[in-house]
């Protein structure tokens, strides 16, 4: 059975058993599948390309969106016409959309399936003296690849790796311990990390901005390392990666990759900052997930970040804000614990009764917007803006405000990395740790004075809140610390819109998508907590 290069339609593990032989082994209506393909160097670019487009399929928000509902940090929101699914991750039900995760889980396995045909066939092209570029593309689907399969495990845990394409024999596999998932995963990242030259990409105009980096490699197994030795208590990963090989790692992306700190923290989001605004290739951003407004309203591309509309202002533009969804409203109780003179609060969330544009009040109506669980805060942080003349800026530039906006989401920045290291060094080198963790501490307050002299792991998984907050990284945080942990920091009473109970006997993990176990025919039974 010939693999198409053309795998649209065969994005899911377990839609590949709803497909018939027949229908698979049709010829290609393109020129190009594994028996004529992979012959050059530029048939394997190709073939990475295609991986790296999967980072773009993100919808309407994937991952970072509904972990940001589901933590302490975010409602709901939305209009109060809208689906109940958003109040549903908010608030840990599974009532109006049994299938409320089928992105997320879908295009996991499209990144998985597209590095897996790469992987499978790079032995097949012809390289020349050029086996340096083999590995190097090799080490970018790996990372790829365990990207892909730690997106869907810190969201459903028990999932299914896959090291190979699949074949009709192993359309319906069950679901592996967490250690098997984790050791492919510390493997491929292990392997980037190892494998990928010193480069760094952040500087204006690189070409290969967005492309995988060793230091990436380095930062993004740390953070697999922390999650999982945190959530399921084990002293390495997967027994793949000890602590002190990852601390080692983390040690030698802060020292050695030339990323660092811009000087002003509101500088790195183009809403805070606008005029000031650092760029998208700026040096703190260690990776991440490149969009561009190029679609230009072409509703089948997947150019632009569709993320960015939904946590914009409800109802229309307000002050330099521009349109969106009113999608998961601010908690109240993020903005006010930041402490007096942190410069990330007013650079995070927009404060619609405290903030004035060009000397007037933002004046935000909620019912005459119709929005659902206002608080009176949303995003700044990836928020669309809007120009001189009032117009969204994606759409003055003949985009749609909807699909076209184009800001990259920060997967990993400068700052995460010292706060791993900090956190990674706590027991073995204190003064190293308070080192890296005051190095964000002075960016925030802009002065020396807030520094800490001892640290702990509750102070350092309190400054990743403010630091990181709105980013992806809340609800997971919460989740590696344990249940009551979870429980404690999510459960809300301050109003019947605004109730939300932490049910602990889901594990943290989010629900399946129920078509998922249906095409598994019982192989895949539901999430504890969601049946």
């Amino acid at each position: 059975m010939k693999k198409y290069i053309k795998i649209l339609a065969l994005s899911s593990l377990f839609v590949l058993g709803a497909c018939s032989d027949d229908f698979l082994d049709t010829e290609s209506s393109t020129n190009k599948d594994e028996s004529n393909f992979y012959k050059t160097p530029n048939d394997a670019y190709e073939g990475l390309i295609a991986v790296y487009d999967v980072l773009q399929r993100e919808a309407y928000g994937g991952p970072l969106l509904i972990s940001e509902q589901a933590s302490d940090d975010c409602f709901g929101g939305y209009g109060t016409a809208d689906a109940q699914a958003d109040i549903e991750w908010d608030r840990f039900l599974y009532v109006s959309n049994k299938d409320m995760n089928s992105d997320v889980w879908k295009f996991a396995y499209l990144g998985i399936y597209r590095a897996n045909i790469l992987l499978e066939n790079l032995d097949k092209v012809n390289w020349g003296a050029n086996t340096a570029l083999k590995t190097r593309y090799e080490a970018e689907a790996r990372f790829l690849r365990a990207h892909f399969h730690f997106t869907a495990a810190k969201m459903f845990g028990d999932i299914v790796p896959l090291d190979h394409t699949v074949t009709t024999s192993e359309f319906q596999l069950p679901r592996q311990a967490p250690e098997v998932t984790y050791a492919l995963i510390a493997s491929d990242l292990k392997f980037a990390a190892d494998n990928l030259g010193p480069e760094n990409y952040s500087q204006a105009g690189n070409a290969n901005y967005g492309r995988i980096t060793k230091w990436a490699a380095e930062a993004y197994l740390a953070r697999t390392f922390l999650f999982y030795t945190d959530y399921y208590e084990k002293p390495d990963l997967a027994g793949v990666v000890t602590k002190a090989q990852a601390t080692t790692y983390i040690n030698d992306a802060v020292s050695n990759s030339g990323h660092g700190l811009v000087a002003d923290f509101a500088n790195l989001w183009l809403a805070a900052s606008f005029d000031k605004f650092a760029g998208e290739d700026n040096t703190e951003m260690v990776w991440a997930v490149r969009f561009n407004g190029s679609g230009k309203g072409d509703w089948g591309l997947n150019e632009g970040n569709r993320f960015q509309v939904n946590i914009a202002p409800r109802g229309g533009s307000i002050g330099p804000y521009a349109t969106g969804w009113g999608g998961a409203t601010v908690n109240p109780e993020l903005y006010n614990d930041y402490a007096t003179g942190d410069t990330r609060r007013d650079a995070t969330i927009i404060s619609y009764n405290t903030e004035e544009y060009k000397g007037q009040p933002l004046n935000f109506d909620p019912q005459a917007r119709d929005q659902r669980q206002y608080t009176g805060y949303s995003w700044k942080k990836y928020c669309p803006i809007t120009n001189e003349a009032g117009t969204a800026v994606v759409e003055a530039n003949g985009g749609n405000f909807q699909i076209d906006n184009y800001q990259d989401y920060a997967v990993i920045r400068f700052a995460d990395v010292l706060l791993m290291a900090a956190e990674l060094n706590l027991d073995t080198n204190a003064a190293l740790a308070i080192d890296d963790f005051n190095r964000v501490r002075d960016r925030a307050f802009k002065d020396t004075a807030h520094r800490a002299t001892t640290l702990d792991k509750i102070a350092i998984m309190e400054e990743r809140r403010f630091e990181l907050a709105l980013e992806g990284q809340r609800y997971f945080d919460l989740i590696r610390q344990g249940m009551d942990v979870a429980k404690e920091a999510i459960d809300n009473t301050t109003g019947t819109e605004f109730n939300v109970t932490f049910r602990t006997e889901t594990l943290g993990w989010f629900p399946l998508p129920q078509s998922q176990i249906v095409l598994s025919n019982g192989t895949i039974k539901q999430n504890p907590g969601w049946n």
